[in-house]
């Protein structure tokens, strides 16, 4: 490099530095952008947290609303099938006929 290249660059530099950096416009947007950053009621970094949290609250909606549609189904069908209705009150909640006896077999692992 030249000793003429040299001082081009730093000239550029310069004139960079006083064109744009010590401008009252460049500090007034900057620090536009660190209030809205960090000091504003509604930041950006709130925003990613809300953001966040919507998507959570939006796979929780989705969920129960599948639960909702298959306890939907079951109560249809419990409501429906008698024989079914029996036999599920037979294995969740352990009811019997009368004179009948019910004997539960839990497996040795548990």
């Amino acid at each position: 490099m030249s000793c003429q290249s040299v001082s081009l660059e730093i000239h550029s530099a310069a004139m960079f530095f006083r064109k744009y950096i010590n401008n009252r416009y460049f500090y007034t947007g900057l620090l536009f952008i660190v209030w809205m950053v960090f000091f504003d009621q509604e930041n950006i970094l709130e925003q990613l947290k809300l953001s966040k949290n919507l998507n959570e609250l939006e796979d929780q909606k989705e969920f129960y609303l599948k639960e909702i549609k298959n306890n939907s189904e079951a109560i249809y069908v419990l409501e429906t099938d008698t024989v079914l209705l029996e036999k599920y009150a037979r294995e969740k909640y352990y009811m019997k006929k009368d004179g009948e006896d019910v004997f539960v077999l839990v497996p040795e692992g548990k």
